[in-house]
């Protein structure tokens, strides 16, 4: 029988500000400080807080892999592939593990319905489908110095042409465990979970330091 997480059944009747102004991010205390550790067209890091994040599991083959990937718009094929529609865009985890991931309006207590309709595709058949948004937060790093941050301590080959846009990749950063998702050229997001968050963020300021002061000829 399949598992499911079912949406809150509050969600019609929520004020969605009132959750919004209810709610703080695992890193909304270092807010300011990511912003005043970022250097200008260097290195940049903040917090996209409140992301809507569903850990899916089916084998993709399935039938119920196919009523799923209808609504996500399909489901990766190998490791580090990441496919993208209008609504959602969903990592490959393992060979029947995939994150769904969407901004924070897709989310069913915000008007949303993205968990709902996964629900419902699953429905009775094998398989498994579990809101995680509160699992994890998302840092976006970017600039021409995100990948040397990252290189610190993060044992992944991300030179571009192993690393491409578009990949997303389980490994650890700073011995933090985290998904790396490359989304442009010089930007990658970074989905720890929301414990580490405060340790993580810290080790990536740490690490953004030293662009902030002028080459040493």
């Amino acid at each position: 029988m399949a598992e499911t997480a079912t949406p809150a059944e509050t969600a019609k009747s929520a004020n969605p500000e009132m959750l919004r102004a209810a709610r703080r991010s695992p890193a909304s205390h270092l807010a300011s400080t990511f912003e005043s550790g970022s250097v200008d067209g260097t290195v940049a890091l903040k917090e996209i807080p409140f992301q809507t994040m569903v850990g899916v599991r089916v084998d993709r083959a399935s039938d119920a892999g196919a009523r799923l990937a209808s609504v996500t718009g399909g489901l990766p094929a190998v490791c580090g592939e990441t496919i993208r529609n209008e609504r959602s865009t969903t990592l490959w985890l393992g060979p029947d593990e995939f994150l769904v991931v969407a901004p924070e309006t897709a989310h069913d207590s915000l008007g949303g319905d993205l968990v709902r309709a996964l629900v419902e595709a699953l429905g009775e058949h094998p398989g498994q489908v579990v809101d995680l948004s509160a699992n994890r937060t998302t840092f976006e790093l970017s600039g021409i110095r995100a990948r040397d941050v990252l290189e610190k301590g993060c044992s992944l080959d991300l030179h571009p042409r192993e690393f491409r846009t578009g990949t997303a990749l389980a490994t650890e950063i700073g011995n933090i465990p985290a998904i790396l998702f490359k989304t442009g050229e010089d930007r990658f997001r970074i989905f720890p979970r929301a414990s580490f968050a405060d340790f993580l963020g810290r080790w990536l300021l740490d690490g953004m330091r030293e662009f902030a002061s002028p080459e040493v000829p």
